[in-house]
């Protein structure tokens, strides 16, 4: 076992056992947010009409349709996306045309109906990068606007942390404190699943709070196992069709556009958390076509839209494991308990405070690879003009605290702070003079960290000399 602290790039060295346990860890990072979107989306709605067992075999699947359109290179997994939250809200309360009395149900196949089309789009922008080259659309896309863009992603994400800690501090702080104990003190195994060994101690505290009558904040029960009573042990997923409308497909598919920033945000990140440069290769456009897929199949089945997800973005720092084959086998653990309901529900009574706990360093993580990002650049905020897209990318990502809402043809469209931030900040690249970045100049800057300053990157010799001893 490697003590030095260096990057894992191949976790096969681990042995089986230990890859399962960090696959593990991911699928612990991904749970909460990936199950908060159908929790959001069916109270919209008024009634679970958004499946947790669905939305669970989506992630999964889709993540696998990721790694193979990436050339299982990229140590990315796809979650739900956040970003449709709004869609789904607009639909869920239009109540005229054909969706004048219209079941619930039927409402969210025609959300998902959009979302097909949303997820198609991404293919598009694939295509058009494949013509022209990714060296031409990157150079819309230089460290000043995907710095900022990753620390927002971080950010936005702060308040979601908070609020789930408030419900119950002293939980939050001991899943906290585990994973900074184990990450600056652990040995061996327990050095690289600090967020596992945050998840279990505080779980195992809550079940001992919970056994004394301590209660949250608001008086609510610490755990609650009625769910997990009810639930069976196995059941197949509650999968439903999508359909198509001209309106709902205005409503869910310009957020595509919010989405594929994100993606290219996201791939800056795992990039400069990982060391290498994703974008050029596998590329950029076989990264957005596995999204768009991942998308697209979960829609159909009436699952939500799917996003490369920061949590387990944070997971790979703190680890220090970039095998790409630990993500798929957390891909496989989701695919797994979308047929034990029983088993999603103990996961899913989980406290919302041990969530925003792990969040804390997950989220943080996310934007100090941010600030990283642009300081390996070598981003030169002497300039005007760097300041200004750097400063007005913070504004708009983090003050459009409820994104952008107006009307096109009758019909209401919600842009997310974090499209309206990368939106203005693309702009802004390509329209003020002294752009100076040119995509391929120097292969560390393109990957956003400087690989030189890496050893044994591009051989898979980090544990030789652990193996030995």
């Amino acid at each position: 076992m490697n003590e030095k602290n260096e990057p894992i790039r191949d976790a096969s060295i681990l042995g089986v056992p230990k890859m399962l346990i960090l696959g593990l860890q991911h699928m612990f990072a991904m749970f909460g947010a990936t199950i908060l979107v159908p929790i959001l989306v069916n109270s919209y709605f008024g009634e679970d009409v958004l499946h947790v067992q669905v939305t669970l075999i989506c992630a999964g699947i889709g993540t696998l349709f990721f790694h193979i359109c990436s050339k299982f290179k990229v140590p990315a997994f796809l979650g739900s996306s956040f970003a449709f939250l709004g869609g789904f809200a607009t639909i869920a309360n239009m109540d005229t045309g054909i969706f004048a009395d219209m079941s619930n149900a039927d409402k969210l196949s025609y959300a998902c109906g959009g979302i097909v089309v949303a997820g198609l789009l991404y293919l598009i922008l694939a295509l058009i990068i494949k013509l022209v080259g990714v060296k031409k659309v990157m150079r819309f896309l230089p460290p000043v606007v995907t710095g900022p863009i990753i620390i927002c992603i971080g950010l936005s994400l702060a308040g979601s942390a908070i609020n789930n800690a408030s419900t119950n501090w002293l939980l939050a702080l001991i899943a906290l404190a585990t994973i900074i104990i184990f990450n600056i003190w652990g040995k061996g195994m327990f050095k690289i699943i600090p967020i596992l060994m945050g998840v279990i101690i505080s779980y195992c505290a809550a079940l001992i709070f919970n056994a004394l009558g301590m209660t949250n904040a608001d008086g609510s029960a610490i755990l609650d196992f009625t769910n997990i009573a009810s639930a069976a042990w196995v059941g197949l997923p509650k999968f439903s069709l999508c359909k198509f409308n001209v309106s709902a497909i205005l409503v869910m598919a310009p957020i595509a556009l919010a989405t594929m920033m994100e993606h290219i945000g996201d791939m800056s990140a795992i990039s400069a958390t990982v060391g290498e440069n994703f974008i050029e290769d596998p590329g950029l456009h076989r990264t957005l076509i596995g999204d768009g897929l991942a998308t697209a199949f979960s829609a159909c089945v009436g699952g939500p839209a799917n996003t490369t997800y920061g949590e387990n973005t944070g997971v790979l720092e703190l680890s220090r494991v970039y095998d790409p084959k630990v993500i798929r086998i957390a891909a496989c653990y989701a695919i797994l308990l979308s047929f034990i309901p029983k088993m999603a529900e103990v996961i899913g009574s989980m406290p919302s405070a041990i969530i925003g706990g792990v969040s804390f360093m997950l989220y943080g993580m996310i934007s100090a690879i941010g600030v990283r990002n642009v300081v390996e650049n070598h981003v030169d905020f002497t300039k005007s003009r760097n300041l200004i897209i750097a400063g007005d990318i913070f504004v708009c990502g983090l003050g459009f605290s409820d994104g952008l809402t107006f009307t096109v043809a009758g019909t209401s469209i919600t842009l997310t702070s974090l499209a309206i931030a990368a939106i203005a900040g693309i702009v802004l690249n390509a329209i003020l003079p002294g752009n100076d970045y040119h995509f391929g100049k120097d292969a560390h800057v393109d990957a956003n960290r400087g690989l030189d300053m890496i050893p044994n990157l591009h051989e898979d010799t980090s544990y030789k000399d652990d193996e030995e001893e």
